[in-house]
């Protein structure tokens, strides 16, 4: 699909910035439409390739700023279990679909949708992590975000409960996906998806990506701690129906 086509460019640019406004920590884990939505206008597999560069340079300006805000305990239990993740997904690429993999996230998210408003929920939240819950959720994060960057619902999964301030769960946020998408770029390119067209295409709108975060940082510093989770969670599902409509679809009926 050419650059300069309107309906390409339109698409891309929305998907862009909404990613942006995720990684600020505004938006939760609808930041994962942008592969979605980039697969109305290309091949899903490009669209990942093509996402890979313009997630990084999202990540590195996060990283930096909310480079203070940061759990380091959660980020100790998770990513181990992030990198068994990300070399479980390259080994599975060619046999794993992209919506499979949509379909699935959708109703483990949806199922902690319905967990997060029963009683028992309400009693575990701000507990200490558990190491094995969070090591599973963080391989989990490792391998959707591998196959489709599709990592955000089981990241939220474990993180959301512990109740962090917005800027300390956005900088956490930001530094694991920074981890887990730079140790994607060998596997990326062994599998050829950072060729020229897809590179030339992230040049062009990492700017785009830039201004999604920097609005992001902007309102996230701004809003109450209570409404911050409670648009979280709602936005969470939302998009985990979202991803079970679109994961069902192109499996059943694509």
């Amino acid at each position: 699909m050419p650059i300069f086509d309107p309906y390409f460019v339109t698409i891309a640019v929305i998907a862009v910035l909404i990613v942006g406004l995720s990684k600020a920590g505004l938006l939760g884990s609808l930041g994962m439409v942008g592969v979605p939505l980039l697969s109305l206008v290309m091949p899903a597999r490009d669209a990942a390739g093509m996402m890979l560069p313009v997630l990084l340079a999202m990540d590195a300006f996060a990283v930096w700023t909310y480079r203070k805000e940061v759990d380091w305990r959660i980020l100790r239990i998770m990513l181990p279990g992030a990198a068994v993740g990300t070399i479980i997904g390259w080994v599975l690429w060619a046999f794993v679909s992209d919506d499979a993999v949509l379909l699935f996230v959708g109703v483990v998210t949806l199922l902690f949708i319905l967990d997060a408003i029963l009683p028992l929920r309400k009693k575990l939240e701000g507990l200490p992590p558990s190491k094995l819950w969070g090591t599973f959720w963080g391989g989990f994060a490792g391998f959707t975000s591998f196959i489709s960057h599709t990592g955000g619902p089981p990241f939220q999964i474990y993180v959301l409960p512990q109740r962090l301030p917005p800027a300390v769960y956005a900088g956490t946020t930001a530094v694991f996906f920074a981890i887990v998408n730079t140790a994607k770029l060998v596997p990326y390119f062994f599998l050829g998806q950072l060729n020229v067209h897809n590179l030339q295409l992230s040049a062009s709108l990492i700017p785009v990506g830039i201004v999604g975060v920097l609005g992001g940082i902007f309102l996230v510093r701004r809003i109450s701690m209570k409404w911050f989770y409670h648009i979280a969670y709602w936005l969470v599902f939302i998009l985990s129906l979202y991803l079970i409509y679109k994961g069902s679809s192109g499996l059943f009926f694509g």
